[in-house]
């Protein structure tokens, strides 16, 4: 439901028009220097602000309300918080009877009895990634050695970094919105993390990944361009005793074990869903399909954004397959 992890353990909460949103972290190691400015490079990737951003600011504040104790953890559960405070609910009055397309609104309706709280999406609502952004931060700082790269990679379909900023205006002037795909490299991730099966590292990661608003694929390496190949040219040879390999096809991960080599993914995320565009959708209230005029800020690029989402996303899944593997490795 909203807990994710086996050693290190996370539980999500809040909604976005609530009092706040924020989340609960188990099983971190004590001894660790934790303060409110380690989570500041991380938060402030994830704000808004810049083009194809949502104009609705939030001050972002954390408060570490347990679990550190003179500047470091403790071993107690930590809880990671944030105030709500620059709310519109009223423009979200409209979509009881209205749900918008490709949104959680008609399905958490459905799923609570109409008890959930849609305003800006309610338990659904991308504010609710600041929790993972923290629970990311402190992941990291668990993972020693263990660096992480991402990149915007493509976005409406391109891949050329120079026409970013026309697709992007292009999208806010037409009141419209794209989407994309982020590559994710982590190096330095030591050989033989991940369990057979169920708890596959690319079972775990993924896992993470779709729990984030938005996301619709997932490739590991080479991923789908893959069909392209032969099984004599997608084979990455080992080249030497600690398992580096001349190619990375595999994404490091071999039997869904990690192999050594840079753990790469890539994350297809959707166009937001909530656009200025008019779209016909149904109205329950008055049993047809009517044209909608979504209100509120919204991203027309939510991707930019997410980039540092998904990356917390990779961090938590790699934490918590260290340490099953360190619990019984000799």
């Amino acid at each position: 439901m909203n807990h994710f992890g086996r050693l290190f353990q996370i539980n999500i909460y809040g909604e976005s028009h609530g009092g706040g949103v924020g989340i609960l972290l188990d099983g971190v190691k004590p001894g660790i220097p934790l303060s409110n400015e380690d989570f500041l490079i991380d938060l402030s990737r994830r704000k808004s602000g810049g083009l194809g951003t949502t104009p609705r600011i939030e001050p972002d504040e954390i408060k570490i309300v347990s679990g550190v104790f003179n500047g470091y953890t403790t071993g107690a559960p930590i809880l990671l918080s944030f105030e709500n405070t620059n709310t519109k609910s009223k423009d979200y009055s409209n979509l009881i009877d209205q749900p918008r397309p490709s949104h959680a609104d008609y399905t958490a309706h459905v799923k609570y009895n109409g008890f959930n709280d849609y305003r800006g999406g309610g338990h659904f609502s991308g504010r609710l990634t600041l929790g993972l952004v923290s629970a990311g931060v402190v992941a990291k700082k668990m993972l020693k050695g263990v660096v992480f790269h991402t990149a915007l990679s493509n976005l409406n379909g391109c891949s050329d970094k120079s026409k970013y900023q026309s697709i992007l205006k292009n999208a806010v002037e037409n009141h419209d919105s794209v989407g994309g795909i982020v590559t994710l490299t982590a190096t330095g991730v030591e050989v033989g993390i991940g369990e057979p099966y169920f708890d596959s590292l690319e079972s775990t990661i993924s896992h993470l990944m779709f729990s984030v608003g938005g996301v619709k694929g997932i490739e590991f390496g080479v991923g789908f361009s893959g069909t392209s190949l032969k099984g004599s040219e997608f084979n990455d040879k080992i080249i030497d005793r600690e398992g580096k390999t001349s190619s990375n096809n595999n994404g490091g991960i071999n039997g869904g074990i990690s192999n050594g080599n840079p753990i790469v993914v890539n994350v297809f995320v959707k166009p937001t869903p909530s656009i200025g565009k008019p779209q016909d959708t149904f109205d329950f209230k008055e049993d047809k399909v009517k044209t909608l005029e979504i209100e509120g800020r919204h991203d027309a690029a939510i991707i930019l954004r997410a980039m540092v989402v998904l990356e917390a996303c990779l961090a938590i899944a790699l934490c918590d397959a260290t340490l099953i593997y360190n619990s019984y490795k000799k």
